[in-house]
C-alpha cells in the first residue's frame, strides 16, 4: 500500500526511492509487526482476562500443566493481524505470490479460531470435531494448491526440486495440487502438535521463517537464483516483506509467550503460521528443505503417528505420552529445558537447510 504512495512521491523527492528496496520495506514489515505485537499484546491479554478466554488443559496430559488452565489463549490472532498489516502496508500488492500466501495463511487462521472459540464456550479442550477440521483444511489445502498451479508462469513452478542436485526439477503438473494440499496441511497440523509448551512452537516458526525468507529473496533475483543453482521464480522475493511480518510478529508474540506464559496462541495461531509455512516453501519450491528445517515440527508429528499405530498393534505406548515434548517432561526434564533444546535443534536443522543453497 504505501510502496505506491512512495512511487508516486518520487516524482517530487528522489529520497522515496529507498522505499523500493525490498530488503528495507522487509525491515519495516519486521519492526511494524513487532511494534503492533509489543503495543497491543497486554491490552489483548487483559481483554482475553477479562472475558474468561482461558486455556482448556486436556485432563490426561501432565500433572505440571494443570496450573495453565485458565491462562489466556487465542493470541495468535494478535500475530495474524500484525502479519496482515505488515504485509499489506509495506509489500507489493500487485504480486499474485503475497496474496496467495496471505490469504491461505488468513483462511487456516480462520479455521483455528473457531476450533479455539468452540473450545471456550463448551469449556472443555475438544473443539471442531477432528474430521471436521480436517475437511475444512482439504478445502482450503486444495484451493491453494489450485491457485498456485493455475497462476504458474514458468516450468519451474510446478516441479519438484531435490536439493544438492542442481539440474534435477521433476515436473509435477497437476500433481502440484495435490503437493500443495500435503505440504501445507501438513505443516498447519505440525505446528498445532508442537504448540505445547510455553514458546515451543513460535520459536522454530521464526527460525524456519526466517529462512524460507532468504530462500524467497534468492530465488526472487535472477542473478542470485543463477549464481546458487536455485530456481527463480520471478516475484518471489515480495515474500521477504511477509516472513519479515511474520517474524516480527512471532518475536512480539515470544515476548508475552516465554515460559512461564502469558497468553498461548491458539489454533488461531498454530495453524495458520504452519500453513504460513506451507504456502512459502511451496512458492519458492524448497518444500523437500522444508522438511528437513522443520525437523522439529515433523518429529512432533511423527512421535504421535508412531504412539497410535504402536498402540494399536501391541497395547502399549511408545513414548510416555505424544506429542513428543511431553515425553520428556514426564521423563524428569524440566519445561525450560525441553523447550530450549528443542530450539537449539531448530537452529541446527535451519542451518542445515541453508547450506543446501550452496551445496549443489
Amino acid at each position: 500500500m504505501l510502496l505506491m504512495l512512495a512511487e508516486w512521491l518520487v516524482q517530487f523527492d528522489t529520497a522515496f526511492n529507498v522505499f523500493q528496496y525490498l530488503t528495507f520495506r522487509a525491515i519495516l514489515g519486521t519492526l511494524t509487526a513487532l511494534g503492533i505485537g509489543l503495543l497491543v499484546g497486554p491490552w489483548l491479554i487483559r481483554r482475553l482476562q477479562h472475558h474468561q478466554v482461558g486455556q482448556q488443559v486436556r485432563s490426561d496430559g501432565p500433572v505440571t500443566h494443570y496450573a495453565k488452565s485458565g491462562t489466556p489463549t487465542m493470541g495468535g490472532a494478535l500475530m495474524l493481524v500484525g502479519i496482515a498489516v505488515g504485509t499489506l502496508l509495506w509489500g507489493d500488492l500487485a504480486n499474485r505470490h503475497v496474496w496467495l500466501v496471505l490469504i491461505t495463511t488468513l483462511v487456516f487462521g480462520l479455521i483455528g479460531g473457531v476450533d479455539d472459540w468452540l473450545k471456550l464456550t463448551r469449556g472443555s479442550s475438544e473443539g471442531l470435531r477432528a474430521r471436521t477440521k480436517f475437511f475444512w483444511q482439504t478445502i482450503a489445502g486444495l484451493l491453494a494448491g489450485a491457485a498456485l498451479y493455475v497462476t504458474a508462469s514458468s516450468a519451474v513452478e510446478t516441479s519438484l526440486i531435490v536439493p544438492l542436485l542442481k539440474d534435477v526439477a521433476l515436473p509435477l503438473g497437476g500433481l502440484m495440487v495435490p503437493l500443495t494440499w500435503l505440504v501445507v496441511v501438513g505443516a498447519s497440523n505440525a505446528v498445532n502438535l508442537t504448540d505445547g509448551l510455553d514458546g515451543l512452537a513460535i520459536m522454530p516458526t521464526v527460525l524456519v521463517g526466517g529462512a524460507l525468507g532468504v530462500f524467497a529473496y534468492a530465488s526472487g533475483n535472477v542473478n542470485f537464483a543463477d549464481y546458487l543453482g536455485i530456481p527463480y521464480v520471478a516475484g518471489t522475493g515480495e515474500l521477504a516483506v511477509f516472513i519479515g511480518a511474520l517474524v516480527g510478529a512471532g518475536l512480539a508474540f515470544l515476548w508475552f509467550n516465554t515460559y512461564p506464559a502469558q497468553v498461548f496462541m491458539g489454533d488461531v495461531g498454530a495453524l495458520a503460521l504452519g500453513a504460513a509455512l506451507g504456502m512459502v516453501a511451496m512458492v519458492v519450491r524448497q518444500e523437500i528443505v522444508l522438511f528437513v528445517m522443520g525437523g522439529v515440527f515433523v518429529a512432533e508429528t511423527l512421535s504421535v503417528m508412531m504412539q497410535v499405530l504402536w498402540y494399536k498393534r501391541t497395547g502399549r505406548r511408545l513414548f510416555r505420552m505424544a506429542p513428543l515434548h511431553h515425553h520428556f517432561e514426564l521423563k524428569g526434564w524440566p519445561e525450560p529445558r525441553v523447550i530450549v533444546r528443542f530450539w537449539i535443534v531448530s537452529v541446527v536443522l535451519v542451518l542445515v537447510g541453508l547450506a543446501t543453497l550452496k551445496l549443489r
